[in-house]
């Protein structure tokens, strides 16, 4: 994860987490896209003891990631598969943004990240892949005149997206809602 504030990079977490149960196997095209083995995980935290980090460090901030839905289908499968809450946060996609903002041939982390000046980053390392993700969002938000994440999304069209519980949901359920 990376913290972004007035457009640059202040701050960075990263770590890695060990699978529950029934969800630990390594797949070899797995282990070739990310170089992961078992062993890599052995000793790391589970999900349940990690995800108070996670949620801290974002500290209430929109999530960004690249492929969004993606990202957070895994927060949110970890989640159920922990049997844990998922926690609520906005999102947005710099795959979107990016989109948008670039005229390229494709639009994959690496190349979107070269648009942005980004280069030579050990590509689907996750701190490395949050900062070139980072990298793609500060760019297009100067090149948008966006002051936040909430901006360039408006800037290019967008949507934010969300996971987690919804006030709206809990307040229809409870029948507080008009």
């Amino acid at each position: 994860m990376v913290k972004v504030r007035d457009g640059r990079m202040v701050d960075s977490a990263y770590w890695l987490i060990k699978p529950p149960v029934g969800y630990d196997e390594f797949w070899e095209w797995n282990t070739r896209i990310h170089g992961l083995v078992a062993a890599d995980v052995a000793d790391a935290q589970a999900w349940t003891e990690q995800l108070p980090g996670l949620v801290a460090f974002a500290d209430g901030d929109i999530l960004v990631a690249h492929n969004a839905g993606f990202d957070m289908g895994v927060i949110a499968g970890a989640c159920e598969a922990t049997f844990v809450a998922t926690p609520a946060f906005e999102y947005a996609c710099s795959l979107q943004v990016a989109r948008k903002t670039y005229s390229l041939d494709s639009y994959r982390l690496p190349v979107a990240a070269m648009a942005a000046g980004f280069e030579d980053f050990e590509h689907h390392n996750a701190l490395a892949d949050a900062q070139a993700c980072a990298a793609i969002m500060i760019h297009a938000a100067k090149r948008h005149d966006a002051a936040d994440v909430s901006g360039l999304v408006a800037a290019v069209n967008g949507k934010l997206g969300a996971i987690g519980p919804s006030p709206r949901v809990e307040l229809v359920e409870t029948g507080f809602a008009s």
